[in-house]
């Protein structure tokens, strides 16, 4: 994938917005364990950060996802992970498939003021029994006339405490039929029987806040579900293709600066007479995991071309370049940390926080064994399609 003149300039407007808007905050936002979103999406959403991909008649860019890819890729240069999740659960997580799939009437009320920065908005999908498993939710909606009634919780909803509207995964019929009994349903978080629970303390992703929420005969409108009824588990998989690209390159841009950080680091450390970097185990190993970095990020853009063309192999990239991003997340800022030395194992070093942030990377969105499940179903190795072929 080659980037125009066009993707550059997006890239520059994002780095400067994040340089005056964003960088001066995060170690304080870091500390409070919350950022002000309410204050800060208005200004993303005048930049048009908001809606890159999402139609123009709805405040969008309609840019094709390779602008996204970009951006993803310079909003992960925060130096906190926190706010560059949050920021990119309203972008690509809990609104692709309202502006794909909604009706005109719910894209006008919740998808335009996503957009704008207006409003905050939460994916809720996962909950306590049910993480990257989806089809096994429990969480209902029962049919009532013209409304729905919502019954149920859902555990780590990012943006949790500041949402004002929930992109809701849930069972709406009651065959037993995981994957064809599920719809996406808006649900404002000031409706009444919604409670927001108390901010969980993460051992990573300290500025973004993150709660678990519970609904009590939660009374909402019909024409709140996105699209058709029992269609939400394929939405989901498909606004689960945005997300993974998303988390994906936007994690792999800050295990790229553990590298960076961990080079100039060891430049300025002087041990046994010479800098640290001078040794030939260090230099050629930072060396090495660049060499993974950049591997890594060929077979992400590579995802998202495919994405863009809509062929069919795209959820088999994403899902590779997904579990791969994991995999680095867990080794690059721990062979780097070593390189600190006891500097490394201190709470306010930039090293100790990407080795806390990145390790999420394979474990939401999709865990990394998800992946290779996923992975293993498409080349045709996994029992279940071997059976289905030799049936066949």
């Amino acid at each position: 994938m080659r980037f125009t003149p066009e993707h550059e300039l997006l890239r520059q407007s994002i780095k400067r917005l994040v340089e005056t808007e964003i960088a001066p905050h995060v170690d304080a936002w870091e500390e409070e364990g919350i950022f002000p979103a309410h204050e800060l999406f208005p200004k993303l959403g005048r930049a048009g950060i908001l809606g890159i991909t999402k139609p123009v008649e709805y405040g969008g860019q309609g840019l094709d996802y390779s602008y996204s890819l970009v951006y993803a890729e310079e909003i992960g240069r925060i130096k906190c992970s926190g706010l560059s999740t949050a920021i990119g659960v309203q972008t690509d997580m809990a609104t692709p498939a309202l502006a794909r799939y909604g009706s005109e009437a719910l894209k006008r009320e919740f998808l335009v003021p996503a957009i704008a920065g207006e409003c905050v908005t939460s994916i809720a999908v996962s909950e306590v029994g049910a993480g990257s498993d989806v089809a096994s939710i429990k969480t209902t909606a029962r049919r009532d006339g013209d409304d729905y009634i919502i019954n149920g919780s859902k555990m780590w909803i990012t943006n949790g405490t500041q949402s004002d509207w929930l992109c809701l995964l849930c069972n709406t019929g009651s065959e037993n039929a995981p994957h064809r009994n599920k719809s996406l349903i808006v649900v404002p978080t000031k409706t009444p029987g919604v409670s927001i629970g108390k901010r969980l303390n993460k051992l990573g992703a300290r500025s973004s806040d993150t709660a678990p929420i519970y609904l009590d005969e939660v009374r909402v409108p019909v024409r709140h579900r996105i699209g058709e009824e029992g269609m939400g588990f394929i939405y989901q998989m498909q606004q689960f293709q945005e997300e993974r690209l998303f988390a994906g390159s936007k994690y792999l841009s800050q295990i790229e600066d553990a590298i960076t950080v961990t080079a100039e680091y060891t430049a300025s450390r002087v041990a046994f007479g010479k800098p640290l970097l001078d040794q030939q185990m260090i230099h050629c190993k930072l060396a090495e995991l660049q060499v993974e970095c950049n591997a890594a990020r060929a077979l992400l853009r590579e995802a998202a071309e495919h994405y863009i063309a809509g062929d069919a192999d795209a959820t088999l990239l994403t899902s590779m370049a997904k579990f791969k991003v994991g995999q680095l997340g867990q080794t690059v800022p721990s062979a780097c940390l070593q390189f600190w030395g006891g500097q490394g194992f201190m709470w306010d070093s930039p090293i100790t926080r990407i080795f806390r942030d990145t390790r999420l990377c394979s474990i939401g969105g999709g865990a990394n064994e998800v992946m290779l499940q996923i992975i293993a179903k498409d080349l045709g190795y996994h029992p279940a399609t071997r059976s289905s072929a030799r049936s066949g």
